[in-house]
Order: C-alpha cells, then structure tokens, then sequence
C-alpha cells in the first residue's frame, strides 16, 4: 500500500479529540478480521515428502573406546587424544571444552 508522505498528519490536538467511543469502534472493527487458528492443528496437517521412517531400521556398529581416545569428564564424549586440553584432578578436559 503506498503512503502519502505529504498528506498532513495528525497532530497531539486532534488526536486527543477522537472520541472514546471512535476509538472503541475502530478497535473492534480491526479485530473483527483476525482468525484464531491453533498453530498445532495447522502443522498437524501438513505432510511433507518422504517424511514417514516408521519403515526404517538403523543400523550403527558401536565399537568400544579405543587406546588412542578419551572421553571428557565434562561432555562425557569420546575424543581422540589429539582434542585433549588437559588433565583437572587426573580427568581429561577436552579443547571444546577447556575453550
């Protein structure tokens, strides 16, 4: 919608001149037109393309620590020596961490 930068504007004076019941009116008429939808119900209907893995099986091979690992007595995730910050009490740190 264009506006009309040049066109006069209101001033303080005219503003405090609009009746109450104006206000009121324009107040209701404005939020005549807004619909209440539940934003849940809306994305509940929504199906995207090749979205449903209920057919799918994982298969991960979880191997044990190795020698040349450690896991973070901070983020209790498993890093390659070469991530080690330092040791605090005889538990490594990891550099994400130590950061």
């Amino acid at each position: 919608m264009a506006t009309d930068y040049d066109a006069p504007r209101k001033t303080e004076e005219d503003l405090s001149e609009d009746s109450l019941e104006e206000l009121k009116a324009r107040r209701s008429d404005k939020s005549s037109g807004v619909v209440d939808e539940d934003e849940t119900e809306a994305a509940e209907g929504f199906e995207l393309p090749g979205a449903d893995l209920s057919g799918e099986e994982l298969s991960v091979r979880v191997l044990p620590r190795q020698a040349d690992e450690f896991t973070c007595s901070s983020c209790f995730l498993v890093h390659h020596r070469s991530q080690l910050a330092y040791e605090k009490n005889g538990k490594p740190i990891c550099t994400e961490c130590a950061a």
